[in-house]
């Protein structure tokens, strides 16, 4: 596999949304790869959660990267986090 970069923008957005770079390379890895916009992917991954997020339980995260790939890195550009 390629090296993984995250953007300046990937790494606040991973803070905000409460994800870490360990679950979006995992996501990367072992999750489902979709076409996006402008030639990119996303990939879709839920894992157990069991916590509270914002005052509110959840048992699943998703964690969706979106990723540039180039000849020689995959670049995420954002990641969203959807608790379930």
């Amino acid at each position: 596999m390629k090296p993984v970069r995250l953007t300046n923008h990937a790494r606040e957005q991973a803070i905000e949304r409460g994800t870490n770079l360990e679950e979006i390379i995992d996501t990367i890895i072992t999750g489902n790869r979709q076409p996006a916009k402008n030639s990119r992917y996303k990939y879709q991954a839920t894992f157990q959660y069991n916590n509270d997020w914002q005052g509110r339980f959840y048992s699943l995260k998703k964690v969706v990267p979106i990723v540039a790939e180039t000849d020689t890195e995959l670049v995420v550009i954002t990641v969203y986090t959807f608790y379930l």
